[in-house]
């Protein structure tokens, strides 16, 4: 009987440091701050990137025009040792990813890399004017600008095909 009291005091202590350390765990998740929601994402500004790359691609660089200022420019960088290489990232009004790519690097080795593995659907559609071909299956969708030789131009991202077809839309250059 000595020996049973031994092991249900051991027992009760193992409960008791179990609970304490529950406790312990619960406070420290109160204390610490929760964000459930997506981060802002700063805007940037583009413009003397764009004059930048504007001056030195061997192409007509593209940009948006007139989108309202729900559309949040992300990211911007020319890369002029690097196939004249344009980037412009947006965030769209829903919170998606939209990119404008565009480079003189070979076409379809960009387009792979711009869509993220991408393949042509085989459709095609008049987007201001121009024609456009749809990629899908890469981790973005995208828009790949027909009848440019010397560069390719892509429209791509998370983002649904309406949202890829207002960038395209919207695009100028200068």
């Amino acid at each position: 009987m000595a020996g049973s009291n031994g092991r249900q005091k051991t027992v009760r202590d193992m409960i008791l440091s179990l609970a304490l350390i529950g406790l312990a765990a619960g406070f420290i998740y109160l204390l610490v701050p929760h964000d459930d929601h997506a981060p802002d994402i700063k805007r940037v500004d583009y413009r003397v990137e764009l004059l930048t790359a504007r001056r030195a691609a061997s192409y007509p660089v593209a940009a948006p025009e007139g989108l309202p200022s729900t559309w949040k420019a992300t990211s911007v960088r020319f890369q002029g040792e690097e196939s004249d290489r344009w980037h412009l990232g947006f965030q769209d009004p829903d919170g998606q990813y939209v990119q404008v790519e565009q480079s003189a690097q070979k076409r379809s080795d960009f387009i792979d890399q711009a869509s993220q593995g991408g393949s042509a659907t085989g459709r095609t559609e008049r987007i201001g004017g121009r024609t456009w071909t749809r990629y899908t299956g890469g981790r973005y969708d995208a828009l790949v600008l027909e009848g440019t030789p010397g560069s390719t131009t892509v429209v791509a991202g998370t983002a649904s095909f309406d949202r890829l077809t207002k960038m395209a839309a919207a695009l100028k250059t200068g």
